[in-house]
């Protein structure tokens, strides 16, 4: 029996002093650049055995992708895809899946406050991202506002992958934008040899004094092939601090002019009030592991969060004389009281002949949030009950031919109920076909995916019921053009039911201050896009360059009126045509060695374009281009990284928009390694916005009230034995 025990303290709030960009990955890392045709050797290799045979907690590498029924070479996709795990990861994690991977590629996230943050992908959120945990999705109403945070906890997840291209049709419609797929250990998959093996993690945060940590243990039993796993953490922060005033300067001005509490409230620095949170989860699980690769189990688990949503600054102006008794000083103490229970199961069944898998996913969740008032009483609850279903038949390779079929079910009943309950009672369901085909034709890799979906939804209070045939398909080509560089290119059509919040809305919602209203015609939404990938990788350099085009029919998005309601701004869901267009760029060199240790020079760059035609102008809430570059010192007992990360203004506004300053934010950190390179055991001390400045994300609704967190002073401890 071989026992270890991790220690891991996790960044848990705000921006992050320690990431490296996604190819920096210490899974490639450990294997080098050089160990290329290792890892496409692995990609080969049936998801079964790789579950069953190897250790199911060492890494996989980055250049594996897992999230298809079959293992892919990174390095061979026709489109962009990211990979963040192992210290990559540890580094990495904030209390929400969007902070956590605000800093990869193409990649940014809602920020309403440091307790919920959903990923942005190319400048596409909500219903154009799907979040999954292990490929099924988080049951919450996350994609329904900005305010409501996604029912998963990134402190147990094991690797996050961002998938774009075929792949993302096997998950959804809705997945234009992509998936996020995170993995955990809730499932057991094997133990590789051992008989226990716990995990626990633990951190402080002085922004925030921020205090966490989670547990995980698995137990085989005896040798009857079953694994059982119990996995709980545990999360408390305070307000955390911006990096100057808590209020932009817009804001300031609007107040300076009324005067009286007004200016004065407005001109607060530091502490963001009602920021704080607490969660908690628990979760258990048990599974059989076959000698076979067969594999079949079921998890329960809860989570349960109360966390507040930064208060704003209303202004009203009743008269000419600028009354300040006449102004509002905004929603205050709003909090989200958010519980979740879920089920899971998963069977991976060997079969003989045409297929060599038959995979089965399903999962289920009884999911509410309740809006309290700053006297603790309930203003608004949100239900929602949710399965989800997937069974997929996973070809034997043939040839150059692989490939896997599969059908998909969802069903969704969410209701809200209070004084602002915006959102009618309303039931949805899909069901859907897909497949995923590869042909590794030598120097050539091609890669087919088609979906077709069909969506209902209905309002009964209303007499609304909308029901719509949707049609997707991608395909992508790799051609090496030497064997360091590889040229990919992929076109998708893509065909999205809008979702019940787009069509049903109409209310005002408190915890995000608005009006919301929506429209029971909408058509379906239709895109067409293009992308090509540059990849290249050497013993000591690797790096990835992507450009896309997207155009969009009946196009959906969320913008302000320049109206009230309710003493509300007005935010109304519109359809038009639209242009999406963008670059992505990351690379690292290895400048030096120094016996074990690696020093790297990393980098990466990105840029989306997104325009509402018809003369409606830009698209609101889209990041402006953004540069990081680090020199990092790994692979030795010591290690250490310093990095630069410039995010220019945002100038080219929507309608209503204001403009968003750009900053530069500094981090560094140290790592230490006690037990020798080799061991996992670390300790990690890091400094976030070392010179603490005030930073506001430009896709976030609260970035003139909610800044980015200031400097962030943490200390991280990793141990194994």
């Amino acid at each position: 029996m071989r026992f270890s025990t991790m220690l891991a303290c996790s960044g848990l709030l705000g921006v992050t002093a320690l990431a490296a960009p996604a190819l920096a990955d210490p899974a490639l890392d450990t294997a080098g650049a050089g160990d290329a045709a290792a890892d496409t050797a692995a990609a080969e290799a049936p998801l079964a055995a790789t579950a069953s045979d190897a250790d199911s907690h060492a890494p996989v590498s980055g250049e594996i992708i897992v999230t298809a029924p079959y293992r892919r070479d990174r390095f061979a996709l026709p489109t962009a895809v990211g990979v963040v795990q192992g210290d990559v990861l540890l580094r990495e994690v904030r209390s929400t899946i969007g902070e956590t991977l605000a800093r990869q590629p193409g990649v940014s996230a809602t920020f309403f406050g440091p307790n919920a943050s959903r990923p942005i992908l190319r400048g596409l959120d909500a219903e154009r991202v799907r979040v999954l945990t292990d490929g099924i999705g988080s049951f919450d109403v996350s994609n329904t506002s900005v305010d409501h945070a996604v029912a998963i906890n990134p402190l147990l997840a094991e690797r996050v992958e961002i998938v774009r291209g075929p792949a993302a049709l096997l998950f959804g419609s809705s997945a234009i934008g992509g998936v996020v797929n995170i993995q955990d250990r809730r499932i057991p998959r094997a133990l590789g040899g051992e008989a226990v093996h716990l995990d626990a993690t633990a951190g402080y945060g002085s922004n925030a004094d921020e205090r966490g940590g989670a547990g995980s243990l698995d137990v085989a039993v005896g040798k009857t092939g079953l694994i059982v796993h119990a996995d709980g953490s545990f999360l408390q922060t305070g307000d955390y601090s911006g990096g100057g005033f808590v209020f932009s300067r817009a804001l300031r001005d609007a107040a300076g002019a009324i005067g009286g509490d007004i200016a004065e409230d407005a001109a607060a620095r530091g502490r963001v009030d009602n920021s704080s949170a607490r969660t908690w989860t628990v979760g258990g699980g048990l599974a059989w592991v076959g000698e076979n690769g067969g594999n079949i189990g079921f998890a329960v688990s809860h989570i349960d969060s109360n966390y507040g949503i930064p208060n704003g600054l209303a202004l009203a102006e009743e008269d000419h004389e600028h009354d300040a008794d006449e102004a509002s000083h905004g929603h205050a103490d709003i909090r989200i009281a958010l519980r979740q229970t879920r089920l899971d199961g998963r069977a991976i069944v060997p079969m003989q002949g045409w297929f060599e898998q038959a995979r089965l996913r399903f999962g289920y969740a009884d999911y509410r949030h309740d809006e309290l008032e700053s006297d603790g009483a309930i203003g608004t609850t949100f239900l929602n009950q949710g399965t989800e279903g997937r069974f997929e038949l996973v070809q034997t390779p043939r040839g150059s031919w692989k490939g896997a079929t599969g059908v998909q079910y969802f069903a969704r009943r969410f209701e809200s109920f209070g004084e602002e309950a915006y959102v009618p009672l309303n039931n949805s369901e899909q069901v859907g076909l897909f497949t995923l085909q590869s042909f590794d034709l030598g120097r050539v890799g091609i890669e087919v995916g088609a979906r077709y979906e069909n969506s209902s939804v209905q309002a009964s209070q209303l007499g609304i019921a909308r029901n719509f045939d949707s049609f997707s398909g991608s395909v992508g080509a790799s051609l090496a053009l030497a064997d360091w560089l590889r040229l990919a290119v992929s076109y998708a059509h893509s065909e999205r039911a809008p979702s019940a919040e787009e069509l049903f809305a109409n209310g005002a919602h408190a915890a995000t201050q608005a009006f919301e209203i929506g429209n029971p015609a909408f058509a379906k939404e239709r895109s067409d896009g293009i992308e090509a990938v540059l990849r290249g990788r050497g013993d000591a350099w690797r790096f990835e360059l992507s450009g896309y085009f997207t155009r969009f029919n009946n196009f959906i998005y969320l913008a302000p009126t320049g109206e009230e309601a309710e003493e509300l701004p007005v935010f109304q869901y519109f359809q038009a045509d639209a242009r999406y267009w963008g670059a992505e760029a990351e690379a690292a060199f290895t400048i030096a060695r120094f016996g074990d240790t690696r020093l790297e020079v990393t980098a990466l760059a990105d840029y989306v374009n997104a325009t509402v035609l018809g003369g409606a102008g830009p698209a609101p809430r889209i990041p402006p281009f953004r540069f990081l570059g680090g020199i990092e010192a790994s692979g030795g007992r010591f290690g250490g990284r310093i990095e630069v990360e410039q995010t220019i203004a945002q100038t080219r506004l929507a309608t209503f928009e204001t403009r968003t300053p750009g900053y530069t934010l500094v981090n560094a950190s140290l790592t230490w390694k006690p037990f020798g390179a080799g061991n996992p055991t670390a300790v990690l001390v890091s400094a976030n916005n070392l010179f603490d400045v005030d930073a506001r994300r430009h896709a976030s609704f609260l970035k003139d009230s909610a800044p980015l967190p200031g400097r962030d002073i943490r200390v991280s401890l990793r141990f194994t034995l």
